[in-house]
C-alpha cells in the first residue's frame, strides 16, 4: 500500500473523509449532533494538525491518519483560544458540556513522556472492512517504532478498541461523556 504525506493543499480532502468516516461515531455524534456542526469542528481539527508534518492519507483517500508530534501541541494558542467561541456557534447552549468532554480528553492524556499522539484515524465508508486503516496505521507505527517512540490515542467507539489492541496499543484508562454519554479509552503503546 502506498502512503503519502498530505499537504496542506489537500485538506479539504483530508475534512471530507473524516467528516464521512466520524458521521457514526458514538462520542462525535454526541458531541455535535449535527453533522454540519461536526463536519466545522473536523476542519478546525484538520487544519490545526496540518501544522506538523504527521498526516497521512493512502493514495485514493481511502483512508486518513492525523497525528501530533512529541511535544507538540494539538492545538495553536490562537486554536485554543476559539475554542469557546467555536463551541457555542457549533452546539449553542450545550457548549459548556461539549467543553467538559474536550476537558476530559485533555485530562486523560498521559504527559509522562514524549509520544506520538494519533489524533484522528478514518476510512471511507465504501472502504471500510478491507483493512486499510489498519494497514494505514501499521505503516505509520513502523515510523514511530524507527524512532523508539511510544504512542497514544483515545478510542471514541467501543468497537475498535480490538483493532487497535492487535498492533500493541494497550487500554491506560477511560472517561464518559457528561450525562452518561459514550465512554471513551485511553490506550497507549510502548515505543519499540
Amino acid at each position: 500500500m502506498d502512503v503519502f504525506r498530505v499537504s496542506s493543499t489537500e485538506a479539504q480532502s483530508v475534512i471530507d473523509l473524516v467528516s464521512e468516516a466520524f458521521l457514526g461515531d458514538p462520542t462525535w455524534s454526541w458531541a455535535f449532533p449535527d453533522p454540519a456542526a461536526r463536519r466545522q469542528w473536523w476542519t478546525f481539527c484538520v487544519i490545526e494538525a496540518l501544522r506538523y508534518p504527521w498526516t497521512f492519507r493512502t493514495e485514493g483517500f481511502e483512508t486518513t491518519s492525523v497525528w501530533i508530534p512529541p511535544s507538540c501541541a494539538e492545538f495553536s494558542d490562537d486554536g485554543v483560544e476559539s475554542i469557546p467561541g467555536k463551541l457555542t456557534d457549533l452546539v449553542g447552549r450545550r457548549a459548556p458540556e461539549v467543553a467538559e468532554l474536550l476537558h476530559r480528553f485533555e485530562q486523560a492524556h498521559p504527559n509522562t513522556e514524549p509520544h506520538y499522539y494519533l489524533s484522528l484515524l478514518g476510512t471511507c465508508a465504501r472502504d471500510r472492512g478491507r483493512g486499510l486503516g489498519m494497514a494505514l496505521l501499521t505503516e505509520n507505527l513502523a515510523r514511530i517504532d524507527a524512532e523508539h517512540m511510544p504512542a497514544y490515542l483515545e478510542s471514541s467507539n467501543p468497537s475498535n478498541n480490538h483493532r487497535y489492541e492487535s498492533v500493541g496499543f494497550a487500554p491506560v484508562g477511560s472517561f464518559q461523556a457528561p450525562r452518561d454519554g459514550p465512554v471513551v479509552t485511553g490506550m497507549w503503546r510502548k515505543g519499540r
